[in-house]
């Protein structure tokens, strides 16, 4: 029995062991510690912002990240169809009404004209738009050289999703220096890992201290234990965070290896009639994971016929987000839709992707790849 080949597995090595060694060592197992404070400056130092709050998950970040714009139960949130749950999930935990936008088809981003349609629609019937949260899709930033005037001109916080994006820019700017503040995330499939983590970004310093507070359970500064609101248990540990600062060393690297699979994603692909990278064009994304959409008329073959394929042969995929409009847990949410998520759901397979694919494992991978696109296409891709 062959390996399996994942889509996105942690790339940890020797440089995470010796950091996580040296934090057992230190003494400094619970949560507070001096890991946990330097990966907060080395985080917020390469998003360019300034100051950070290391969490348990991307998901509390958002959390933390609504309350401290200000969103309020009741509440309307305008937040991509096309995203992971957790970006609509942040929402509900406050009581706020997730309004969901649809995608830009070429990058799978939001469509900023929708945003721009819905705050006009929302306000006129007398909606109070707490926060308008754009999603970095697969590593890629959103437009925020549109969204960020659009905000700004509307009054409304910007909320920067960029769980899937650290490393990544736009113009230049770098992905979590957008907006009021920006939630990334280090789970284990992400780009850098701490095994789960998140941390919040931002140059406002008391929406920071705010958010520092609430994930400490609210305590207040009192010798013994006063609480006078409900707090959370976000803490981020030493540990994880040593591990963190270990892969923030090796980011830089990591992307580099995903772009040049990608590369050769790009290449193989490149004569298939029908099929595109998604975001291929964006040289400032940091590749997280590699999507690809088919157009079955044209290619013959539809993206879920590549996926039993692999899948056959051990190597996992996965379609692109389900949108939230068609999850059962939001049925009945407002959204403002042109079909181009939906499109992209059927039409979009994820490859993997893993910076810590071996060069081997990378080879099995483009030959299965080459191997239906001969029988598919009557002759080899490449």
């Amino acid at each position: 029995m062959t390996e399996p080949i994942l889509l996105s597995p942690p790339d940890v090595g020797p440089l995470e062991e010796s950091y996580l060694i040296a934090a057992l060592r230190s003494g400094w197992v619970a949560p507070a510690g001096p890991d946990l404070q330097a990966f907060e400056r080395d985080i917020a130092e390469r998003v360019g912002t300034g100051g950070a709050v290391a969490v348990s998950s991307g998901t509390a970040a958002l959390h933390l990240a609504l309350l401290g714009v200000g969103v309020k139960p009741g509440d309307v949130v305008l937040v991509p169809t096309l995203t992971f749950v957790a970006t609509a999930n942040a929402v509900r935990y406050i009581g706020a009404r997730p309004v969901f936008v649809d995608c830009d088809p070429q990058t799978g981003n939001v469509d900023v004209s929708l945003v721009a349609d819905l705050i006009g629609r929302l306000r006129a019937r007398g909606e109070r738009i707490g926060a308008v949260v754009p999603v970095d899709m697969f590593g890629s930033c959103a437009d925020y050289d549109a969204l960020v005037p659009l905000c700004a001109d509307a009054g409304i916080p910007l909320v920067e999703d960029a769980a899937e994006a650290l490393g990544a820019s736009h113009r230049g700017g770098p992905a979590g220096s957008f907006g009021s503040v920006a939630a990334l995330s280090f789970n284990g499939n992400k780009i850098m890992t701490t095994s789960g983590g998140g941390m919040l970004v931002s140059d406002d310093g008391e929406l920071l201290a705010r958010a520092r507070h609430l994930s400490t359970q609210a305590r207040e500064p009192t010798p013994h234990y006063e609480h006078r609101e409900t707090g959370y248990n976000y803490r981020l540990s030493n540990l994880l965070a040593a591990l963190g600062r270990a892969q923030l060393v090796r980011l830089d690297g990591m992307i580099a290896r995903r772009r040049q699979l990608r590369d050769r994603y790009a290449k193989l692909f490149a004569p298939v009639p029908g099929v595109r990278l998604l975001g291929a064009e964006d040289a400032e994304s940091n590749c997280w994971l590699t999507v690809i959409t088919v157009e079955q008329r044209r290619s013959g073959w539809h993206a879920a016929d590549l996926a039993v394929h692999l899948r056959e042969r051990d190597i996992e995929t996965r379609p692109v987000w389900k949108p939230m409009h068609l999850q059962p847990v939001h049925d009945g949410a407002e959204s403002a839709l042109t079909g181009a998520a939906e499109r992209l759901f059927a039409d979009g397979l994820t490859l993997p992707s893993g910076s810590a694919l071996t060069e081997p494992q990378i080879a099995r991978v483009l030959a299965a790849v080459d191997e239906f696109l001969s029988v598919r296409t009557g002759g080899p891709a490449a």
